[in-house]
């Protein structure tokens, strides 16, 4: 089951049906079943005292996956701060909406066991959120 929850900022405008059908698509084409994957917007403020809290981490940042997942099934919380989602979409020149879609996926391909700290992870992480982006706009032009 796919929840989404926020503290202290609007819910973002997209189609909670969509995104679950698509981040269970995304997590089958790696071989994983979604148990319980809790999606938390929040604001800056609130992802810097996560990070402080949870990783010892001082600083901001667009997305913390907590990974609960055992064996096929990935569950975690997805703490998502939408005031850096913004202000990186800003910075990359991209769409908003597309940039909140990468961090969203971004965080299931963490519980799928995608990594992007090491050496050369950064490039494999960055390819299968572009492959993960293009399967949802066949879903989206699927249903058009």
């Amino acid at each position: 089951m796919i929840t989404y929850n926020t503290i202290d900022v609007p819910m973002p405008d997209f189609s909670h049906r969509k995104i679950s059908a698509w981040v269970k698509a995304v997590a089958a084409a790696h071989g994983r079943r979604v148990g319980e994957v809790a999606y938390v917007f929040c604001n800056d403020e609130k992802i810097l005292e996560v990070n402080r809290q949870y990783l010892q981490h001082d600083y901001y940042t667009d997305i913390i996956t907590f990974d609960y997942s055992v064996g096929e099934v990935i569950s975690g919380d997805l703490f998502i701060s939408l005031d850096t989602v913004r202000s990186n979409a800003a910075g990359l020149g991209a769409d908003y909406t597309d940039e909140l879609h990468r961090v969203v996926i971004h965080g299931i391909l963490h519980l799928c066991g995608i990594n992007d700290k090491g050496p050369g992870e950064r490039e494999i992480m960055e390819a299968e959120e572009d492959r993960a982006l293009a399967l949802l706009e066949q879903q989206d032009t699927a249903t058009a």
